[in-house]
Parts: C-alpha cells; sequence; structure tokens
C-alpha cells in the first residue's frame, strides 16, 4: 500500500491540514495519509507547543469519520527532536510491505537543505509538495518531487492559536470536534 507521510506539529491541526491530505487522496496514487504528529521539531521552538498527546488526540477528533486518514504517534517514541529521515528508516524497517512518501508545504521544501541527511530523503523518497503562500516550488536540489494543484489557504496554526489567545472565533478553522475539545482543556489561551 502507497502511504502519503503527512508530518507535522498539528499544532492545532485545522481545516488546511484536512484539505490537503483529503486532496493527496482524490488526485494522486497514496492509499492512505497517516498524520505524523511530531513531538518536537527540531527547526521549531518548543515552548510554543501543546503537549504531544493532546495534539494528537485533537487530529484523531478530527479525522475519527475518515478511513482514510490516520493520526500516528510513531514519533513518540523515538529520539528527540524528531528528524524525519530517522523517522522514515524506522518505518520501512518495521512495514516492509508499504511504500512510503513525504507530503511537505513548500515552505518546508525549500528548507530542505538544512534537514538531517536530506540527500538521502531526496534520493530515496518521493516528495508531495502542496503550495504555500509566499514560497515557489522550485526544485534546486533535484528531489523527487511532485508538484500537488491543492488549494492554497491562509490558514495556519499560529493564527488560529493567536485567536484563541485574543478571545476570537476560530469557528470553519478546525472540525467542530476539535474546537471543542480545545475549548474544553482550555488550550492556547496563553
Amino acid at each position: 500500500m502507497k502511504i502519503g507521510l503527512y508530518f507535522g506539529s498539528f499544532n492545532p491541526i485545522h481545516n488546511g491540514h484536512l484539505i490537503v491530505a483529503n486532496y493527496i487522496l482524490n488526485e494522486t496514487d497514496v492509499e492512505k495519509v497517516w498524520l505524523v504528529v511530531s513531538p518536537q521539531n527540531p527547526l521549531k521552538k518548543e515552548n510554543t507547543l501543546l503537549n504531544e498527546y493532546h495534539r494528537l488526540h485533537l487530529a484523531t477528533l478530527a479525522t475519527e469519520h475518515d478511513t482514510r486518514i490516520k493520526p500516528s504517534d510513531i514519533e513518540f517514541a523515538l529520539p528527540k527532536p524528531s528528524y524525519t529521515i530517522d523517522t522514515l528508516l524506522y518505518l520501512k524497517e518495521k512495514y516492509p510491505q508499504h511504500e512510503f512518501c513525504v507530503i511537505m508545504g513548500a515552505d518546508s521544501f525549500q528548507n530542505l537543505s538544512r534537514w538531517k541527511n536530506y540527500q538521502s530523503l531526496i534520493k530515496e523518497y518521493e516528495i508531495l509538495v502542496y503550495p504555500r503562500p509566499g514560497y515557489d516550488t522550485l526544485n534546486p536540489l533535484g528531489a523527487k518531487a511532485t508538484m500537488i494543484d491543492a488549494p492554497l489557504l491562509q490558514l495556519s496554526s499560529t493564527y488560529i492559536r493567536a485567536c484563541i489567545a485574543q478571545g476570537k472565533s476560530i469557528r470553519y478553522m478546525l472540525p467542530e470536534a476539535v474546537i471543542e475539545e480545545i475549548e474544553r482543556g482550555g488550550y492556547y489561551k496563553k
């Protein structure tokens, strides 16, 4: 089975993430998307992250009615910070029956040269790149990349966290079950 690995902090997961995952499932040969919740991205500040188990729970709530999309805690048991290449090697060994590809935004794609062992990543794995505002989809590293024409959304977890902290509405930006859990848990209120 071909599985698209969509790595991210998902802090919190929002409709933009889900739209990209759904688009990839509809328009490519990817059969399942695993949302790999990263406990600690080495390129992001840890102090802005909600606990990884809460973020995983929110991703589970967001996808509970779609069997094609599965949140994954695979990186929770791996050394921190989480490096994509290490996770890919682990998954390849654990699930040799599957073919894995990586899903990422154009912003991450343009920063690949900063990633651990990026040469192995671009040589061994197909990368599906979706557009992000303000980033081009050039491929200067010669990766096995496919540019996906997914809808371009100006929606980010950073903006959603800011709205919550300021008491503004986040309706229509996240699945209703995720909004309810964020409110119940008092997440991101600062």
